[in-house]
């Protein structure tokens, strides 16, 4: 069985999970703390951060980007939609507008918003001094709270004029976001309330089998508010 090497609240590995989940590949989860960086991480990625995928016959693939790639091309749809299911698109104009969207997340989003929450509120609390750990700076997280409203936005304006972010179908687009999102939504941090055609799409991508890895997930010493598993929140 392949493994997938992953962290819990890092959004690029959940994108991977569940895209795993989406495409029906079954993997063995295995947990690495990316701030530690042990040797034998930095043999498989010498970027030393995650996610990694290793196929049952020892290729390795590491980062999201060259990982969702590879999935795609691997166990997903072709461009002339015969091999499989894609979460591209089916068209040039439609793969460009789900790496659009995929870019707006993992580059502008992660930017603005989840790098800074997750690393003030998880990594600086979790990891050890020397490796990220410290005091909050909360000027971070307010910024990063601000930030996220303008995001939401977007999202439910996509949302209200399309059926999935980037068009009829759900993609990777989808995935990238409720991947960032789901982090944040373990830490209670994200403002619902700004818009609710963000929070019906979010519901719809949560109700999704392959979010329930997911809603399962439990950082010890650090548990998620209620309404993180709930379906109708």
């Amino acid at each position: 069985m392949p493994q997938l090497i992953h962290y819990m609240l890092d959004p690029f590995s959940r994108r991977i999970r569940l895209m795993l989940g989406e495409l029906g590949i079954e993997a063995e989860v295995i947990e690495e703390k990316p701030w530690d960086n042990p040797d034998e991480l930095l043999l498989l990625n010498p970027a030393g951060t995650l996610p990694i995928f290793i196929e049952d016959d020892q290729t390795v693939i590491p980062g999201v980007e060259a990982l969702a790639d590879y999935l795609e091309e691997t166990r997903g749809g072709s461009a002339d939609g015969q091999r499989g299911r894609t979460l591209l698109g089916n068209t040039p104009a439609q793969r460009a507008e789900t790496r659009r969207l995929v870019a707006w997340f993992d580059v502008k989003f992660h930017r603005e918003v989840s790098r800074l929450i997750l690393t003030e509120k998880v990594e600086r609390r979790l990891a050890p001094p020397g490796k990220g750990g410290g005091p909050t700076n909360m000027n971070a997280v307010r910024a990063a709270l601000h930030n996220i409203r303008a995001h939401l936005d977007y999202i439910g304006t996509l949302a209200e004029h399309r059926n999935w972010l980037a068009g009829d179908d759900l993609t990777q687009a989808d995935l990238a976001a409720a991947a960032h999102l789901s982090c944040l939504d373990y830490l209670g941090d994200v403002p619902w309330g700004v818009s609710a055609s963000a929070k019906a799409w979010y519901q719809r991508i949560k109700s999704r089998p392959s979010f329930r890895p997911l809603l399962a997930d439990h950082i010890r010493g650090m548990p998620p508010p209620r309404i993180y598993a709930d379906l109708d929140f």
